[in-house]
C-alpha cells in the first residue's frame, strides 16, 4: 500500500491508496511546533485507527508546502515505517511541461493538483483548489503547465474582514439564505460566499477569454464544496485530487 501525505498551511491530508484504489483518508491540523516524534505518533495512531499496520506500507510520497512541518513529517514517517518517502520536488518526475519563469518554485500542490487531473480530464484545464489560498492554474495540451492565479484564501478572507473592522463579528461560514442580508451577519456572509462565487465565475470567463476558448474546470480543496454549488459556471468537484495526484507521480518515478 502507497502511504501518501499532502501537508498544506491548514491541514495534512494522509491517505492509503492500492491498486489506484484510496483505501482510507485522515486529516489532521498542520502544526509547526510538533516535533517529528509528536508526528510518528499521529501518524502511528491515525494508521491504526485506519485498520492499516505499518507492514501494509510499502511506498511513501510527501508533498508539502510548509518546509518546517516537513522535515518534522519526513522524520516521523521514517520512524513508523522504515522507510525513505519519495518527496515531490525539483528533478523529480510528474509529466508536466512546466511554462513558468522558475519552474522549480512553483508549488508542489499546484503540481500535484495538476498531474491528478490529467488522470481523468482532458486539456484545456482550469484547476481550483481551495484551502488556505484559493490557486486557479491552468494547463494545456500536451500537459502543458502554463502558470495560474493565486488569491486570498475565504477563511483568510473572513478573518481579515472581522479582525480589521472594530464592528464587523467573526462569522461562521454557512451558505447564505439569501443574496441581500437583512442583518450583519447575514450580509458578511452573503458577501464573503457569493463573493467568492462570482470572483471563480468571473475569473474563469478572463481565463477563457485569455486562452480563446473553453476549458474544463476541475475544482478541490476544503472550502471547494461550500463555493462551487454557488457559483453559475458548472465546474467538476474531486475531493482526491491530491491523493490521485501523488500516486500517479509516485508509479512514474518506480523503476
Amino acid at each position: 500500500m502507497l502511504l501518501a501525505i499532502d501537508i498544506g498551511n491548514t491541514n495534512i491530508v494522509m491517505g492509503g491508496i492500492e491498486q489506484d484504489k484510496i483505501v482510507f483518508q485522515v486529516r489532521l491540523a498542520t502544526d509547526a511546533i510538533k516535533t517529528s516524534d509528536q508526528y510518528a505518533v499521529d501518524i502511528k495512531n491515525l494508521l491504526w485507527l485506519s485498520d492499516i499496520p505499518t507492514s501494509a506500507i510499502d511506498g511513501c510520497i510527501i508533498s508539502s508546502v510548509v518546509p518546517p512541518v516537513f522535515n518534522s513529517i519526513h522524520t516521523g514517517v521514517r520512524k513508523v515505517i522504515g522507510q525513505e518517502p519519495l518527496v515531490v520536488g525539483p528533478g523529480i518526475k510528474t509529466g508536466l511541461n512546466i511554462r513558468m519563469d522558475n519552474p522549480a518554485a512553483v508549488g508542489s500542490d499546484l503540481i500535484v493538483a495538476a498531474v491528478g487531473a490529467l488522470q481523468s480530464y482532458t486539456p484545456p484545464l482550469i484547476l481550483i483548489d481551495m484551502g488556505t489560498a484559493t490557486t486557479m492554474t491552468v494547463v494545456l495540451e500536451n500537459n502543458t503547465y502554463v502558470g495560474g492565479v493565486i488569491i486570498p484564501g475565504i477563511r483568510i478572507s473572513a478573518e481579515a474582514l472581522s479582525t480589521r473592522a472594530a464592528q464587523l463579528p467573526g462569522i461562521q461560514l454557512d451558505t447564505p439564505r439569501r443574496v441581500i442580508g437583512k442583518n450583519t451577519v447575514e450580509s458578511m456572509r452573503s458577501g464573503i460566499m457569493y463573493g467568492a462565487a462570482c470572483m471563480l465565475d468571473g475569473m474563469i470567463e478572463r481565463i477563457e477569454a485569455e486562452l480563446g476558448r473553453p476549458a474544463t474546470v476541475v475544482a478541490t480543496g476544503g472550502m471547494a464544496q461550500f463555493i462551487i454549488p454557488l457559483c453559475r459556471r458548472p465546474m467538476n468537484l474531486e475531493h482526491d485530487l491530491l491523493l490521485e495526484g501523488l500516486n500517479a507521480i509516485y508509479k512514474k518515478n518506480q523503476r
